[in-house]
């Protein structure tokens, strides 16, 4: 065994508004030869998520904050290529929290060895079998109570979560409506995923007068994953005893000043809705009928899912920078290694 020379990407500043190349720092260390019940793992995939942007602001959240100086963190896929730990021996694909990076050294904790089932790609752990994926399971059936036939609206609906939480809700019978920031990313939703109705919000004018328009029986349940003016037209076509699932406020994530709230919240009261905000990291009890569910329904060619890739550990900022500028479709992925 010998020692290994890495990259990472470390957290260099906390941005102002959107982030920039000025808050992140292109670092190499020395990964040491692993000791008795350690293993190097050699990151061959890596995700960037929305939520990242909230960990790089000092405010009461979920997930502690990145540390400046430090490497960020993340969903990651890597296969074990140093070990001397009987559980995860040579060749062990696994799933870490320690993205931005291309080898690290671990004893195992924090550290899960990844099932892969047949006909399912490796960074489809990152996506629709992995953290994305359990939170549109989660958001629907366990806070959206989503119930067989109902009428649903789902926000950045071509996204990693969004367009889970479509089909999901189609196989459930419901008559679903979309929200997408493009042609391109309409058209597919619709010929693809077999959405109902979409709606491009940046081609509309009056974005409340096209959903209450799409949903002429109202919405039943709403996924928000971008807050801001979808919120308010969701709150005007909400049905009586509507449900909310507070997955993600996008439009908010880069704010310097918050805007404020909804000015028609009080649909909430009158028509009794319930608005319910959760965090994937809450549900894994979901984790196995999620798995069940999911890997059954791609075998039957039952689910559809998009991926924008960029090669290279040293591109990471910008993928994570075109999350915020919609330059992704679907769910956004590095790759920093073959197989």
């Amino acid at each position: 065994m010998t020692e290994i020379k890495s990259k990472e990407i470390r957290f260099a500043s906390a941005p102002e508004g959107m982030p920039n190349d000025s808050n992140f720092e292109l670092a190499e260390v020395t990964i040491p030869e692993p000791k008795d019940g350690e293993f190097v793992v050699k990151n061959l995939w890596m995700s960037v998520d929305p939520y990242m942007r909230g960990r790089m602001t000092d405010r009461k959240s979920y997930i502690g904050g990145f540390v400046v100086g430090n490497a960020l963190e993340g969903g990651a896929i890597g296969k074990v290529v140093q070990s001397n730990n009987s559980n995860f021996p040579e060749g062990t694909y696994v799933s870490s929290m320690l993205g931005w990076r291309e080898y690290f050294l671990s004893n195992g904790d924090m550290m899960s060895p990844l099932e892969v089932h047949d006909g399912v790609p490796l960074q489809a752990y990152l996506g629709v079998m992995g953290m994305p994926g359990l939170t549109a399971y989660a958001g629907l059936f366990k806070i959206a109570d989503l119930k067989e036939g109902e009428n649903v609206f789902v926000s950045a609906a071509s996204g990693a979560v969004g367009a889970t939480v479509a089909q999901i809700a189609k196989l459930k019978g419901c008559y679903v409506v979309g929200s997408a920031g493009s042609d391109e990313k309409c058209k597919w939703l619709t010929d693809e995923c077999g959405v109902d109705a979409v709606i491009n919000y940046k081609s509309t004018d009056n974005l409340t007068a096209t959903v209450a328009e799409k949903l002429p029986n109202g919405i039943d349940v709403y996924f928000e994953n971008v807050g801001g003016d979808h919120l308010v037209a969701a709150l005007e076509s909400m049905n009586f005893f509507g449900r909310i699932a507070l997955c993600g406020m996008i439009s908010q994530y880069n704010a310097t000043v918050m805007p404020e709230g909804p000015g028609n919240l009080i649909n909430a009261v009158a028509r009794s809705l319930r608005l319910e905000g959760f965090v994937v990291s809450n549900h894994f009890d979901q984790l196995g009928p999620f798995l069940n569910d999911m890997s059954g329904w791609i075998k039957d060619g039952k689910m559809q899912w998009k991926e924008t890739i960029v090669e290279g550990l040293e591109n990471a900022p910008q993928a994570f920078f075109n999350l915020f500028s919609g330059d992704n479709f679907g769910k956004m992925l590095v790759k920093l290694a073959d197989d």
